[in-house]
């Protein structure tokens, strides 16, 4: 945590969209087959509620002859969610059009994203998500339809945009997106720093999301590595942005944006122990079980938190928690016996011997963690400052 966040001033705690003000000014960035409901409630109660923005998964829209609301799962979210966003993806304007009306008539969410900013094979490659990067005339066309679409609605709600900087090095091209998006009525532009080439590799550029601060006229979020408190905060100092996006930090810390509302209040640092990490899992599993999850998919879930949050375990062997020789350091030892339970019950069962034994030598220090994403270069590089803005 920060001693001084009084010495990051005159950086913003929150962001307006439209109406609604945003504190603390983080966005739970959405990852499929990651933040459905259950992990996004976690991540809201572990906070305190005090989220910022949390967004859906991403919604398809190129399947559907006609959109039908009950056939996405990705759209179920619960009352305590809100502000809460539902984000589409496409190719085809009216697809994407009719899409966003029918969400916002039936669901009432507080916005609308279309993501421009999946990597996946499936999804660029099919000219949708980061796709629509090399071809802008076309994500022009489907903000202009979605946001002539959301003008109709009883209730209009803002339109954002989720997008890279660009295809690959050669192509980057997030300040010309930024002005379509601008002119298309778009409210929020979230930049992920990495092309689509890069996907999740390497480190996000934030010199060019820190250019398309500098010249937007609406508020841009920075999105990429933000893997503590600290990193937050100075992103946001540093480059000029509204506010941050966290994905995969937020899998192996669930508190921190909690603990980012904590430092722009304030309030004293949370240590979090070795032992409150582990009764993360009771809470996680209730939310699972109250989607009606089976054994195999609650199970599956489970083990995805569990090898991301204990990567944040360290003991005396070292931060890396490896061990020498034959021997399992006791942080790697909670991951292996959490990761090789069969059943929920046997899960359980071992969390509570390891969460009455081993875990009280560990600590629980996420922020070490600099590599989330496959980075071959782990050097956290701040840039240029953006000034005069």
């Amino acid at each position: 945590m920060l001693k001084d966040v009084e010495s990051l001033k005159p950086a913003v705690k929150s962001f307006k969209l439209r109406d609604l003000e945003v504190f603390p000014n983080t966005i739970l960035s959405p990852m499929d087959g990651v933040t459905d409901a259950p992990f996004r409630r976690l991540c809201r109660v572990l906070s305190g509620n005090r989220m910022g923005l949390l967004v859906s998964e991403f919604v398809p829209t190129n399947a559907d002859e006609v959109f039908c609301l009950t056939g996405h799962k990705q759209l179920k979210f619960y009352p305590e969610e809100k502000p809460f966003g539902i984000q589409i993806f496409g190719c085809y304007p009216d697809k994407m059009a009719a899409a966003a009306k029918k969400i916002a008539d039936g669901l009432h969410p507080d916005y609308i994203e279309v993501n421009a900013g999946c990597p996946a094979p499936k999804v660029a490659g099919k000219g949708s998500g980061s796709g629509l990067l090399r071809d802008l005339p076309r994500l022009q066309e489907i903000l202009h339809d979605v946001r002539a679409a959301l003008d109709t609605c009883e209730v209009n709600i803002p339109l954002t945009l989720k997008c890279r900087i660009g295809w690959d090095d050669e192509s980057i091209n997030v300040l010309e997106t930024l002005k379509i998006a601008e002119g298309e009525g778009v409210e929020l532009l979230v930049v992920h720093g990495r092309t689509r080439l890069q996907g999740y590799n390497g480190l996000a550029n934030w010199d060019w999301i820190g250019k398309v601060a500098t010249a937007a006229r609406i508020p841009v979020v920075g999105n990429g590595d933000v893997n503590s408190v600290e990193c937050a905060l100075e992103r946001i100092n540093t480059y000029g942005v509204a506010g941050v996006s966290i994905g995969r930090g937020a899998m192996h810390n669930p508190w921190i944006f909690g603990q980012i509302a904590d430092a722009w209040e304030g309030k004293p640092a949370h240590i979090i122990t070795a032992e409150e990490a582990l009764d993360v899992f009771s809470i996680y599993y209730k939310f699972l079980d109250e989607e009606g999850r089976t054994e195999m998919g609650a199970m599956g879930r489970l083990k995805q938190l569990a090898a991301r949050l204990c990567k944040g375990f360290v003991d005396d062997l070292g931060d890396r928690g490896q061990g020498t020789g034959d021997s399992l350091s006791a942080a790697m030892e909670v991951r292996q016996t959490l990761l090789t339970a069969q059943t929920p019950e046997e899960f359980f069962e071992r969390k509570e011997k390891l969460k009455n034994g081993i875990a009280k030598s560990l600590r629980y220090e996420p922020n070490r963690l600099v590599n989330l994403n496959g980075a071959k270069d782990n050097t956290l590089v701040f840039g240029n400052r953006y000034e005069n803005r």
